[in-house]
């Protein structure tokens, strides 16, 4: 259901839509080209709707903007196309929104700051951060553009108007080039969108854009780009581990969808992963499942038409009862597939063999030997039952303090925690709130991860990029 109601006719529209690799240049003209070639500007950006602040509260929840704040900007909401590479590096093309704020308010003119998002991890093929009627872009146009942001959103690879036939799904240096890709090509068209940047550049996502917006942040530093500061937010960033806690039977919730995002992405990427789809999947749905996602089929569809089980992940008995729900028949993994993986755990922890381990050993970003320059919140819940926040969020921050980086380089919020005195409680007293009135335990599992927690966590990384603002560096170029 779209965050959008449909009240006006501008919306009623909106629900019908299905510079250089850098943050410091801010005079890009509206250049664009078919060559296709990685950061190319495929098309003059188009408009597709302005929404004021008035129409933006007519038209979304109240419970919006009690986290996100009263807007301050009219959004104009533009969609572009843009070149960019595959898993292989095979040439492919992508899409995405670039929000550009505008109005009165002190806020909303003169040279903006920009914020690169990506985008949580999603089954649907049509995935368009161009749209308002999509709830993740009207949360972030919310939260950011209504707010003076300029944001560029991409779609990645194999979603929207892509002509890519799958999505590399978590492939870091894939990932960190598409999203570089559409921030190069986005500057490109500031012009012809009414975009004026300044030279502060932001990066963000959520759950597997905060894999991606880490691995942007990791990217445009190794290139030279400056960034002002990162804020990633429940990503799977410790990759590695996480895909060996799964096989070890703590499953996360979602599971039987991320498999085969995954496992098709380092396929494509690597050609080892398996011999054939059915030596790493049960019959029941080892057929068509490479080319299954994302899909203009709904995910609840592809369940309960038996294209991939709910929730079974593995045969047998859960290693703990509360892990029930992930083990029984039809299960997606098949046990010997399994067994090969546990055992390579077994005998080489650290020093992976199987094909499936040593590629998320590879796409892992704390395997990278990166020390971050620039300062990063890393935001999460620690209940989360999708991505552990103890194996990724934490586990980032002992990563990098370990190769030396202070803490106040690298901030960690729980926002399922106690008051801390530490500029973040408004986003820790508003999670509480909203983790109260969700309902009871098995509500707030299943929506912590994809709703409970993005609006605090998106609160407070804005709240976080605020303190970076005001530096003689936050005027135009």
């Amino acid at each position: 259901m779209s965050m959008l109601k449909p009240v006006a006719a501008a919306l009623a529209v909106a629900s019908l839509l299905a510079a250089c690799g850098g943050g410091d240049s801010t005079t890009d003209g509206a250049s664009y080209d078919l060559s296709g070639a990685p950061g190319s500007l495929i098309a003059s950006p188009s408009a597709m709707i302005s929404l004021t602040p008035a129409d933006f509260q007519a038209a979304a929840p109240a419970t919006l903007f009690l986290v996100a704040g009263v807007p301050k900007c009219t959004v104009t909401f533009n969609y572009f196309q843009y070149g960019t590479v595959g898993g292989a590096g095979e040439k492919t093309t992508a899409s995405g929104g670039i929000m550009v704020p505008s109005g009165a308010d002190a806020a909303c003119t003169g040279p903006r700051p920009v914020l690169l998002y990506a985008h949580g991890t999603t089954t649907n093929k049509n995935k368009n951060m161009a749209s308002p009627a999509d709830n993740e872009a009207a949360l972030v146009a919310a939260m950011y553009a209504a707010q003076g942001y300029i944001v560029v959103a991409p779609n990645y690879a194999g979603y929207e108007a892509s002509t890519l036939s799958y999505h590399p799904y978590v492939n870091l240096e894939q990932q960190a080039k598409d999203v570089v890709d559409a921030l190069t090509a986005a500057r490109k068209g500031f012009a012809a969108v009414g975009a004026s940047a300044n030279s502060k550049l932001f990066v963000s996502g959520y759950s597997q854009g905060g894999f991606v917006s880490m691995a942007a942040q990791r990217a445009l530093q190794l290139a030279g780009t400056p960034v002002t500061a990162g804020a990633h937010l429940s990503g799977p960033y410790a990759l590695a581990s996480y895909v060996d806690a799964n096989f070890a039977g703590r499953v996360g919730l979602g599971a039987t969808v991320f498999a085969p995002l995954l496992s098709t992405s380092f396929q494509r990427a690597y050609g080892n992963i398996y011999a054939s789809p059915e030596a790493m999947y049960e019959a029941t749905f080892s057929s068509g499942i490479e080319t299954l996602l994302p899909s203009t089929t709904p995910i609840d569809t592809l369940f309960s038409t038996g294209k991939l089980p709910a929730t079974f992940m593995f045969e047998g008995a859960a290693p703990d009862p509360r892990l029930a729900i992930f083990f029984g028949t039809p299960n997606l993994v098949k046990t010997d597939y399994r067994q090969a993986v546990l055992a390579d755990a077994m005998t080489h922890p650290t020093t992976p063999q199987h094909p499936l381990r040593v590629a998320a050993s590879k796409n892992d970003l704390l395997k990278q030997n990166w020390t971050p320059t620039q300062p990063m919140l890393l935001c999460g819940g620690n209940a989360d039952p999708t991505v552990f926040f103890d194996v990724n969020t934490q586990g980032a921050k002992t990563y990098f303090n370990g190769k030396s980086v202070p803490d106040p380089m690298v901030k960690v919020l729980d926002v399922d925690s106690a008051f801390a005195g530490d500029g973040f409680d408004t986003a820790r007293g508003g999670f509480a709130q909203a983790k109260a009135a969700a309902g009871d335990a098995s509500t707030v599992l299943r929506d912590y991860h994809g709703t409970l927690v993005p609006p605090f966590c998106n609160a407070a990384a804005r709240g976080y990029f605020n303190n970076f603002l005001t530096s003689p560096s936050a005027s135009a170029s």
